[in-house]
């Protein structure tokens, strides 16, 4: 019989809907029926394309004799981290600071008051390397909890106020400068992987916001250094297996240090983040690799991430069905030299197997391999190797694919929004832009109510009943602002500033540090915050960049004070933990050069106008904000920085402006690229 999270809208939930266990969903009745048994609750947390979370649950949640154990002795509450953050970031912070490590599926034993007093993570059916068995753990509980309750609600309370002790605060701290942002430099510097890229050693993140930070520095310094490590750690993913070479898109990470090994996984936020900077890798290089990539990515969101409303899905599972119908991690992605002969035929296949670091041992599990592009000095007969690619994932797509979360997350579809939009217009892909005018028409739609609050996610059309938190606001404004940048349509203008507006009301505090969740937020045994970039860009520092672009546009002076403030937490912690506020430094990096402004004026079909526009676009100027439209129109009046903009001898101009001076426009496209830095 279904349990209660067979009425959820959450993929993850729904997932564990018919275990033996009697799950509830994070809520004050699950609460409240603990503190009437008199039991503790079981916290577990994960989301539905987690490998780990899948192997528990298998082990554990779909065994009957501990799911009977875990019904007798306590409350089972199961949450999707990706549709409550809040509740994730409280106690994964508490399973941090207890044992200097976390991540999913997270396991938390709390008291009906939800106050945490026991943690771990993944915890296997029977003791294993080190690890106790889950059931240990539950016994274990259990007897602390009938026999040692005084104990247990002493570690409780101490946990609890060390946590609530942890608020940051960014008084009189200044945005960084020149200095601090080349300590930034330097220390990552120090721990950059020459011989393999990225930085740090196993397990290996792409590391998109760090990457899009060097990019901006390159450019306002001239640094060679900043730039070496974007090239090589781009062109090292790219040619790894980190990179589905057949489908495009990224796996969420590797397990090893060389790129070889993905977690099969696919994260839509990783997808849209690394786009994006292939794409400005492109437009800062004009290299090749990265207009390849950049592309692909696009299209592999487009083709499968996209849904039927319009918006983009979570994640693609890791796993799948082998051949032998059993559900394995990457079974849909890794090759034999067999099957390559039974696809290609034994002379293609043996060109595919060099090509793509294909061997007899395999490089994953069992014989197979993940698909690489190891041969970095050979030519090849480009046209065999296409037709190779084309055999391959047509006989790929005859596999079992991994199951897709379709929820849509409001903030991994702002990166998207503006990830498709600039990739569009860069290379001329109308159609890409179209893909992120439906998404941002579907948050405005079912995400975004009259009041300007966002709904966290939605599914099939419908908003889920959990408010949206700092970083949906944020990564929803970017988006917004830059597909307005591309369109030439300010509406998306009004739009971002309506959100942004809800951000300094409700997630700001006096000195202008931001929380996670709004003032009016379910409150939680701590106000989360944490201005660290993780996988995707914090809510803080995501919102300290949109809050500036909107500046720019608009001429706000409490937008661009905004960002200050939230700027002085980059201070404090850039050159210390680079890796971690990347795109903090990457906005800090377009404060310090303006950012510039450049508004272009003239009439939409208008040729001049186009290749003024586009010029703008392809600046890389660090945070460049771009606005389009014709003198005195409806866009003009939605977007400031048009105001007073007139045509130039009645012709289109670019009006470029930087720190609050403006130099004389211009109706010559080569003359603004020179004022912007636009590559030849």
């Amino acid at each position: 019989m279904p349990n209660r999270l067979a009425h959820e809208t959450s993929p993850y939930l729904l997932q564990h809907a018919d275990n033996p266990v009697d799950w509830w969903p994070w809520s004050p009745e699950a609460f409240e029926e603990a503190r009437r048994r008199d039991v503790p609750v079981l916290l577990s947390v994960g989301y539905a394309s987690c490998h780990w979370c899948h192997v528990m649950a298998h082990e554990s949640f779909e065994d009957a004799e501990t799911a009977a154990y875990l019904n007798e002795h306590f409350v089972s509450v199961k949450v999707d981290r990706e549709e409550r953050p809040d509740v994730d970031a409280v106690y994964m912070e508490a399973v941090q600071a207890a044992t200097g490590q976390g991540g999913w599926p997270m396991t938390v034993f709390l008291t009906p008051d939800a106050e945490p007093f026991y943690f771990g993570t993944y915890f296997p059916p029977a003791p294993r390397h080190g690890m106790p068995g889950f059931r240990q753990v539950l016994e274990g509980v259990t007897a602390a909890w009938t026999g040692r309750r005084e104990e247990v609600g002493e570690v409780a309370g101490r946990i609890v106020r060390d946590l609530s002790e942890r608020t940051l605060t960014t008084t009189g701290e200044r945005p960084p400068g020149a200095e601090e942002l080349h300590l930034a430099l330097m220390a990552l510097t120090r721990d950059f992987d020459a011989v393999r890229g990225g930085f740090g050693g196993a397990p290996k993140f792409p590391p998109s916001m760090v990457l899009e930070f060097l990019l901006r520095h390159h450019e306002r310094t001239g640094s060679a250094a900043a730039l070496d490590m974007v090239t090589a750690t781009c062109e090292a993913m790219a040619r790894g297996g980190v990179y589905d070479q057949l489908g495009g898109g990224f796996a969420r990470y590797a397990v090893d240090s060389g790129w070889v090994v993905p977690h099969f996984e696919k994260m839509l936020y990783d997808n849209a983040l690394l786009c994006r900077v292939y794409a400005h890798l492109w437009r800062a290089t004009g290299s090749g690799l990265a207009r390849r990539i950049a592309l692909e990515t696009a299209d592999f969101l487009v083709r499968e991430m996209r849904t039927a409303q319009g918006g983009f899905a979570s994640a693609l599972d890791a796993d799948s069905e082998d051949a032998d119908g059993r559900h394995a991690e990457g079974a849909y992605y890794v090759w034999t030299p067999a099957e390559l002969r039974e696809v290609l035929g034994e002379a293609d296949a043996a060109l595919a197997a060099h090509h793509f670091g294909v061997t007899e041992g395999g490089t994953f599990e069992e014989g197979a391999s993940v698909l690489q592009l190891p041969d970095t000095e050979s030519l090849v007969d480009a046209a065999r190797i296409a037709s190779v690619r084309e055999r391959l994932l047509a006989a790929r797509d005859r596999r079992p694919r991994p199951e897709r979360d379709d929820k849509v997350v409001a903030a991994w579809n702002g990166l998207a929004i503006a990830a498709l939009a600039e990739t569009g217009a860069y290379f001329d892909r109308p159609d890409l832009v179209q893909a992120a005018t439906d998404a941002a028409d579907l948050i405005v739609r079912v995400h975004m109510d009259w009041n300007a609050r966002l709904f966290r996610t939605s599914l099939d059309g419908v908003a889920g009943a959990h408010a949206g938190v700092l970083e949906d606001y944020a990564d929803v404004a970017e988006g917004f602002l830059a597909l307005s940048a591309v369109t030439g349509e300010g509406v998306w203008v009004d739009f971002a500033g309506l959100l942004l507006d809800t951000v300094l009301i409700r997630f700001r505090d006096e000195d202008g540090a931001l929380f996670d969740t709004a003032d009016d937020a379910e409150t939680l045994i701590r106000r989360p915050q944490d201005p660290t970039d993780s996988a995707a860009p914090s809510g803080w520092t995501a919102a300290a960049g949109a809050l500036l672009t909107y500046a720019a546009l608009t001429g706000s002076a409490p937008h661009r004070d905004a960002a200050e403030r939230a700027l002085g937490v980059v201070r404090m912690l850039g050159a210390k933990a680079p890796r971690f506020i990347g795109w903090g430094l990457a906005v800090a990096e377009a404060l310090l050069d303006g950012p510039h402004e450049v508004a272009v004026v003239g009439p939409a079909d208008d040729p001049a106008t186009r290749a003024l526009h586009r010029v703008a676009l392809l600046s890389p100027r660090p945070g460049a904000a771009v606005a389009l439209g014709e003198p005195a129109s409806a866009t003009a009046a939605e977007v400031p920085l048009l105001a007073d903009r007139p045509l130039v001898e009645g012709r289109p101009a670019a009006y470029v402006c930087r720190n609050f001076a403006c130099e004389r426009p211009t109706g010559d496209p080569a003359a603004l690229a020179e004022k912007l830095g636009v590559r030849e």
